[in-house]
């Protein structure tokens, strides 16, 4: 049985590492690919994101509420993909952090509907007693401080593997072209460091290995993190600037070309899912609980659920 480190880097985090997310979020554990819970668990394969917001708030709730369960894996939503369409798990439920990305690899072959439940947005994380955090803190732009970091002083997550990481590089590219930056995201491109396992991205700047990171809304909420909150023009929070995000591309080292998106999660239940009865009523209570999700900084429009295909029967707009 292949182990779960065969996945380029993306490194797993499942409820038994994820002891205290919110407050110091550490990883331990790694499980065995193919052996994703045991049997009266909905087995959830999950972007990295989710991973303190499910493991501290919505798995505990679906447990009490439901006859189930729950174990859940967490890596960056490309690596998520992979592993379903490599048939080296079969959850029961696959979440992703890229919509279009989710219906370019699963559908037809995997899945033929899913859902929409969650929004995020892209932030600049900091720790306001390195230079560039100070820096971040008094107000200047943060453009104008990334420019002068140092190589590895700024983190971003792994571009071959998680839709964070290659949003980072757009990122870098709209606001090259907002500020009239030239030679932006190409300089940055060279300079930051890549973590491989999206939960760990913050614990950089508490261990003091970094001074910023590209991360997740919800994730620096989880940690308690200063934040710089981004202009709407490039920090793919907003549906109204989808046009404008697609302007930025980014070729994997696999050859797949991704474009920018707003970051919206969506959920569903694979074909071949072990328990398919138990993916559904996960969905279901997924839909039916946003306030488990605005409590750990995500956002939950007016607009969802939405659905894309036509989902079974107790999986309703």
């Amino acid at each position: 049985m292949r182990s779960q480190g065969d996945t380029n880097g993306a490194g797993p985090t499942s409820r038994r590492t994820l002891l205290a997310a919110a407050g110091g979020l550490t990883a331990g554990l790694v499980g065995t690919a193919g052996c994703l819970g045991t049997a009266d668990e909905v087995r959830v394969l999950a972007a990295g994101s989710l991973a303190a917001a499910f493991e501290n708030g919505v798995g505990p709730a679906f447990e009490t509420d439901a006859e189930f369960g729950y174990a859940g894996e967490y890596y960056g939503t490309n690596a998520v993909l992979r592993l379903v369409v490599d048939g080296t798990k079969h959850p029961d439920v696959v979440i992703g952090a890229d919509v279009a990305l989710l219906r370019d690899r699963l559908y037809p072959d995997h899945v033929d509907w899913d859902a929409t439940f969650a929004a995020n947005e892209v932030v600049v994380a900091y720790e306001p007693t390195t230079t560039l955090g100070e820096r971040l803190a008094a107000g200047e732009p943060w453009y104008d401080v990334f420019a002068d970091a140092d190589d590895g002083e700024i983190a971003i997550s792994d571009p071959d593997v998680d839709p964070l990481g290659y949003r980072a590089l757009l990122l870098f590219e709209l606001a090259e072209r907002e500020h009239g930056l030239e030679g932006f995201r190409a300089a940055m491109a060279d300079r930051v460091a890549h973590v491989a396992d999206e939960p760990r991205l913050l614990a950089g700047l508490e261990n003091g290995d970094r001074a910023c990171a590209v991360a997740y809304r919800n994730m620096a909420t989880e940690r308690d993190a200063a934040v710089r909150r981004l202009d709407d023009a490039y920090n793919f929070g907003s549906r109204t600037r989808a046009d404008r995000y697609a302007q930025a591309s980014y070729t994997t080292e696999r050859g797949h070309t991704v474009t920018g998106s707003p970051v919206v999660y969506n959920a569903t239940v694979p074909a071949d899912a072990d328990d398919p009865d138990a993916g559904r009523a996960f969905v279901s209570f997924l839909l039916e609980n946003e306030a488990l999700l605005t409590d750990h900084g995500l956002r939950v429009d007016d607009d969802v659920p939405r659905f894309h295909g036509d989902p079974p029967e107790g999986i309703s707009p």
